[in-house]
């Protein structure tokens, strides 16, 4: 049986596997921080793994040479990947990678999320009797997946090809001019080029994917399908602009760009306009006292909020203006 799915491993032993065994595969992971802490990222090998996935996302060869046995070709085969892994992870990663998980592209091609937690909110719901819609989908990509794809004698993949209807391309390159309007100096994805440069072709990827799973057989993408990934990219592609625009910072700036999040939040839900410190250490995004008080003291000296002593408990009061407009985006 063909090995399909993959967690810790090097860039040599994924590609030589890709070219000589199954030319299709996943690396998938909710415990990433072994993919991106691993051997194939390390100092000596990371520019040639990097370079490898980035091939392999675009669907392209890639040659493999090695010292002491044969050099061998990766062409014809698909990979995706699929990571969960800690924000302090990626951060280490991207630090050790002295620029090249951004400026090679690699970020780029994933479509990111950082959704806020719901620890302190979850809770119990007794399951419903039935999934209808969740079984229906299993039904669908099992039927998928019972397929058996065509692979020529080089062990190469042969993929039929997809077309845009000219209402789709027409749907395309609209959205394709929306997001480059948008990488001008002050534009909304400015500060994060390089994966809004991937947007499009990550639209045109799920539509490709949506075609697929309603209609299996090949043909012309629909408008429709075109239409319906660009709310999904561009959700993620605000998440890469928040999540990378933080990842930068310095540790203090950043638990203080997190604490300002949260605190705008719990009191435009709570509709207050302060709250006790001790609560914020209890159900806030920062659990130590230490790293709690830096990033207080780092929003009082930029003006969003002060702290309110009374007697044996501090409250953390937020700038009034905040909670009356847009400016925590700032």
């Amino acid at each position: 049986m063909p090995n399909l799915l993959y967690g810790d491993t090097t860039s040599e032993s994924l590609a030589f596997d890709l070219a000589t065994k199954w030319p299709s595969s996943g690396v998938l992971s909710n415990e990433a921080g072994i993919v991106f802490g691993g051997h194939a990222m390390g100092r000596e090998s990371i520019t040639r793994n990097l370079g490898l996935l980035n091939s392999l996302w675009g669907g392209g060869g890639h040659k493999v040479n090695r010292r002491t046995t044969e050099a061998f070709n990766v062409a014809g085969v698909r990979l995706t990947m699929g990571l969960a892994v800690q924000p302090q992870t990626v951060r280490t990663f991207f630090e050790n990678s002295k620029g090249l998980a951004r400026g090679s592209g690699f970020a780029a091609r994933f479509l990111i999320a950082w959704p806020s937690s719901t620890q302190g909110e979850r809770s119990f719901k007794a399951p419903p009797d039935s999934w209808p819609h969740l079984s229906a989908f299993h039904r669908r990509i099992t039927a998928l997946l019972d397929q058996v794809p065509v692979i020529n004698e080089r062990g190469e993949l042969e993929l039929p090809v997809l077309d845009l209807s000219p209402e789709a391309k027409d749907a395309w390159v609209y959205y394709h001019d929306e997001i480059e309007t948008a990488l001008k100096p002050g534009g909304d994805m400015a500060d994060t080029r390089d994966v809004a440069s991937k947007a499009a072709d990550n639209a045109a990827r799920l539509a490709a994917l949506f075609h697929l799973y309603e209609h299996e057989a090949p043909g012309s993408i629909s408008a429709e399908h075109m239409r319906a990934p660009y709310r999904i990219v561009t959700w993620h592609l605000y998440e890469a602009r928040r999540f990378l625009s933080e990842l930068v910072l310095p540790p203090t700036a950043s638990n203080a760009a997190k604490l300002n999040t949260w605190l705008l939040q719990h009191c435009r839900v709570e509709h207050v306009q302060s709250v006790n410190a001790g609560y914020v250490l209890q159900f806030g995004p920062l659990r130590d006292k230490r790293t709690r008080d830096e990033a207080i003291a780092a929003l009082e000296e930029a003006g969003r909020v002060r702290l309110l002593q009374h007697k044996r408990q501090k409250d953390i009061e937020v700038n009034p203006t905040l909670l009356r407009s847009d400016h925590d985006t700032a």
